[in-house]
């Protein structure tokens, strides 16, 4: 039986709703485990979503990732086929109803090197998940149409809470992303938490959000969830240009589009470190 850490426990994402799942966690783990002939043998982890167990099959060793069940599971688990393991945490086994999912085992955080070598990372890992796209997948094109619509509302509605210069910059770059310039797989998820040290390949990627169109979208998470480290911005978003081979102009309106929508969402949901960061990556930017 493993023993449920406080420090998942306290993760923003039960605290309305899970003590139910949290509290059944140990005997959910024991039942996978005997399903899939696993055995735990490792130190827990964890993330803001699912709690994540070392196991091993034999000589075979894995990581068995449970969350509540739900439509989620499924959708993580469709991208993390399609990409296949390039580039990506190889899935080996699923079970929708349990939340469980059997992953390969990887290894360091990339959060624990120097943020040079990071930011280089991930802008290689960025242009290393750019495969043909899934049909199905999301477009970042609909997304910016959908949500260029909504800005301004909830700019009005969240009290005015910043210069409406950033808005209408944001605003009259969006008609330019709403016809994506390319048509490739993105993971509209990625960050140095999100990235790990692989024996397949260097580094390999966890938890994707797969969408397809401009691989340029999610660079704004990039540098946001980073920016405290970062006595200067430019030189590390041309870092990651450079590495993913990017179009820097479409790169740049990319990151200012996303940091004003994420801006926007974090003040809504109550949040008030990223404002600080979103206001001082594009203040860097534009």
């Amino acid at each position: 039986m493993i023993e449920v850490p406080d420090e998942f426990r306290q993760m923003p994402r039960w605290w309305h709703d899970g003590s139910t799942w949290l509290d059944a966690l140990p005997g959910l783990v024991a039942t996978q485990c005997a399903t899939w002939s696993l055995q735990v043998n490792g130190p827990l982890a964890w993330g803001s979503n699912a709690l994540v167990i070392p196991v091993t099959r034999g000589t075979d060793e894995f990581v068995l990732r449970m969350t509540p069940p739900g439509p989620e599971v499924d959708v993580l688990a469709d991208a993390l086929r399609w990409w296949d393991g390039r580039g990506m945490v190889y899935l080996y086994d699923a079970d929708v109803t349990t939340g469980a999912m059997l992953l390969e085992r990887l290894s360091t955080p990339l959060a624990t090197r120097p943020l040079g070598e990071a930011m280089a990372v991930l802008g290689q890992v960025m242009r290393r998940l750019a495969v043909p796209p899934k049909p199905e997948a999301r477009s970042t094109g609909e997304i910016v149409r959908q949500r260029s619509v909504e800005l301004e509302r909830q700019w009005e509605e969240l009290g005015r809470p910043f210069d409406a210069a950033f808005l209408r910059v944001a605003l009259e770059i969006a008609p330019q992303l709403t016809d994506p310039a390319t048509d490739l797989s993105v993971n509209g998820d990625l960050h140095v938490h999100q990235v790990l040290a692989g024996t397949r390949e260097p580094w390999v990627t966890v938890d994707p959000v797969l969408y397809r169109g401009d691989i340029e979208y999610d660079l704004g998470r990039v540098l946001w969830m980073q920016l405290d480290e970062m006595a200067e911005i430019p030189p590390y978003f041309e870092i990651v240009v450079q590495e993913a081979d990017l179009v820097r102009d479409r790169a740049r309106a990319w990151t200012v589009f996303r940091t004003v929508d994420y801006w926007l969402w974090g003040l809504g949901n109550g949040l008030t470190e990223d404002p600080v960061r979103c206001e001082r990556l594009l203040k860097a930017l534009l």
